[in-house]
């Protein structure tokens, strides 16, 4: 790991400190930037938008975000068309947040890509390490959710209200739980209750 800074590490998965003055200053940032965004009036819209597209690092056309909104640094989150997020989302981004097209977030949704050492005194020196989380296009995240690092989601999946999600889960399956596990496949009949 020789000649890598602390943010090289972060980015690729590797163990890094956490008081690195870069990071330290990328953090900062980034809590004055969502200070700004959620101290500003829901009613200005693209004020808002102006804000979010500065703190991710990618944003697509149409999508909204509902304060209180927090996360690390911000440019590790990506989002795609009609990315819609409810009140108090936190997602720790150290590790890359890729999100598809139409995805929604429910109130309360956590998304952690950082990890701890296990072992006390290693922890003590302020050390972690990250891995990347990606959710799929048309996924739908229940209320009070939490997503644990390195998970994927697969396109059209649906996690219930209250599921930690510990490992990864498939496309076009209805999953929840502690930890989460996959209920049944999503069906012809999931697509004509919804057109009743």
């Amino acid at each position: 790991m020789a000649g890598l800074t602390e943010k090289h590490k972060m980015l690729a998965g590797k163990l890094f400190d956490i008081n690195d003055k870069i990071l330290k200053k990328e953090y900062l940032i980034a809590a004055n930037l969502l200070f700004k965004l959620n101290n500003t009036k829901p009613s200005l819209i693209k004020k808002r938008e102006k804000i979010i597209r500065k703190l991710f690092g990618k944003t697509s056309k149409n999508f909204e975000i509902i304060s209180p909104f927090f996360c690390d640094y911000g440019y590790n989150i990506e989002i795609g068309e009609n990315f819609f997020c409810n009140f108090g989302c936190v997602i720790l981004d150290a590790g890359k947040v890729k999100f598809g097209d139409n995805v929604f977030l429910a109130p309360n949704v956590n998304i952690y890509t950082v990890e701890h050492p296990i072992d006390p005194q290693e922890r003590a020196l302020y050390k972690e390490f990250a891995k990347p989380i990606t959710i799929g296009n048309n996924v739908w995240i229940g209320g009070n959710t939490t997503i644990l690092p390195g998970v994927n989601i697969g396109d059209n999946t649906v996690i219930g209200a209250g599921s930690v999600v510990t490992k990864n889960i498939p496309q076009n399956v209805i999953a929840f739980g502690n930890p989460c596990k996959v209920f049944r496949k999503i069906s012809l009949n999931d697509k004509i209750m919804n057109n009743l």
